[in-house]
C-alpha cells in the first residue's frame, strides 16, 4: 500500500517521502488470483503508516546475527538506514497504539477471520504472503537477492508437501529460487501457518528487478507478464493441493 494519513508524509525525512520500501505493484501482480478461486487480501496504508508482518508486541522476528537492521511494527528507519521521521517528528507510545488500531489489528481480524472460514469451508486453508523488494538491499543481505524467495519459517507453517510441491513449481523459467534463505517469513507465515490446524502459510518475496524497473518505481509488462505465467501455475497447485493427498 501506499496511503499516508493526512500530515504524516509531512514529518517524514526526504529519504522516506518517496516510501522507497513499498512492495510495489504487488496487488497487479496477482491480478489474476481472484479469477482462479483464490481469496485476496490488499494491503492500502503504506509500510511507513504500520508493519503489518511485524508483531503488534514488536518483538524481533530475526537474530542479530540473521540481520543487520530490525525494523518495528512502526518502521523508524528505511531498509537504507536512513531515518523515517525528522528529528522530534517520532511517534510516541499514544499515536502507536491509535495506528495498530485503525491500520493493523482491522487487517489481522480480517485475516483471521478469512483463514477461518476457508479452513470451515474446505478442510483446510493455505496463505500465500505476497511481497517486493529491491534485489539490492545491504543492510538487509549481501550482494543481489535470488528472483524468488519461499519462506516456510524453516518448514513449520506449512505441510512438507505443501513447500516441496511450492517450491517445484517456482523452480525454472529462468529465475533463481531459494527456499527458507534470508527470508524465512515474516509475522504473518509465523503466526498464520499452523499446519497442525490446517492452516497452512507460506510467503513469497520476489525480486522488484524481475517485473519493474526500480528507480523510478515503473511497471515493466514484459518482465512482468512473464512472471506472472509462472505465479499462476503456483497459486493454481496451491489451490489444488489438499491434505488428504500428502
Amino acid at each position: 500500500g501506499t496511503f499516508l494519513p493526512q500530515g504524516l508524509q509531512d514529518r517524514f525525512t526526504d529519504e522516506a517521502r518517496p516510501l522507497p520500501d513499498t512492495d510495489w505493484f504487488v496487488d497487479r501482480l496477482y491480478a489474476f488470483a481472484r479469477d482462479l478461486g483464490a481469496s485476496v487480501l490488499i494491503a492500502k496504508a503504506a509500510r511507513l503508516v504500520t508493519d503489518l508482518n511485524r508483531p503488534a508486541d514488536d518483538q524481533p522476528l530475526y537474530s542479530a546475527s540473521e540481520t543487520r537492521l530490525m525494523t518495528g511494527v512502526l518502521p523508524m528507519q528505511c531498509f537504507s538506514g536512513a531515518a523515517v521521521y525528522r528529528e522530534g517528528e517520532e511517534p510516541e507510545a499514544a499515536e502507536t497504539s491509535e495506528r495498530l488500531k485503525l491500520y493493523w489489528q482491522p487487517y489481522h481480524d480480517l485475516l483471521r477471520d478469512t483463514l477461518l472460514g476457508l479452513r470451515q469451508q474446505h478442510g483446510h486453508a493455505i496463505v500465500l504472503d505476497a511481497h517486493s523488494i529491491r534485489a539490492e538491499v545491504p543492510l538487509l543481505f549481501d550482494g543481489v537477492l535470488p528472483d524468488l524467495n519461499l519462506g516456510s519459517n524453516a518448514g513449520a507453517s506449512a505441510h512438507p508437501t505443501l513447500l516441496d510441491m511450492a517450491s517445484k513449481c517456482l523452480q525454472g523459467g529462468g529465475y533463481s529460487l531459494v527456499v527458507d534463505g534470508r527470508f524465512k517469513g515474516g509475522y504473518i507465515t509465523r503466526h498464520y501457518g499452523q499446519p497442525d490446524r490446517q492452516i497452512h502459510a507460506l510467503q513469497l518475496e520476489i525480486a522488484q528487478r524481475i517485473y519493474m524497473h526500480e528507480s523510478p518505481p515503473q511497471w515493466d509488462e514484459p518482465r512482468a507478464g512473464m512472471l506472472q505465467t509462472h505465479l499462476q501455475n503456483l497459486l493454481r497447485n496451491l489451490i489444488a493441493w489438499t491434505p488428504e493427498n500428502a
